[in-house]
């Protein structure tokens, strides 16, 4: 069996419409708006989608903050917390995704109390 169709884990511009629509500059307040919008429960997206035309208004907007040398791209690089995937069409801007829980990804949090007597021997080499 032949299988031609690929998953591809970024929204399709066609069916997903664009959630905010953006002129001739990057509107940091809307964005932030939408992203709050957005989160539930103490869940937010992980993912901030852009088309070409979005993505070239954040590189302008982060360029103005930055200086035009510090950026170079802006795929894969994170604004307001969301990684910024770039999608191939014209116009497209979306959130998607969602984040863990930290405390649950972060090492120190499986890590025991300072000086925990009862945690801290059963960390010590038995000879």
């Amino acid at each position: 069996m032949h299988i031609n169709n690929y998953y591809l884990p970024y929204p399709d511009h066609i069916s997903v419409p664009s959630e905010l629509s953006l002129e001739d500059s990057w509107d940091g307040e809307s964005v932030a708006e939408l992203i709050r919008s957005k989160c539930d429960h103490g869940e937010t997206p992980a993912f901030l989608f852009l088309g070409r035309k979005e993505a070239g208004l954040l590189k302008e907007h982060l360029a103005e903050i930055f200086g035009e040398e510090s950026v170079t791209t802006v795929n894969g690089t994170y604004y307001m917390g969301l990684d910024v995937v770039t999608i191939a069409c014209e116009s497209f801007l979306a959130t998607g995704g969602r984040k863990t829980i930290r405390t649950l990804q972060d090492p120190m949090s499986r890590r025991p109390a300072w000086r925990d007597r009862d945690t801290e021997a059963l960390w010590q080499f038995r000879i």
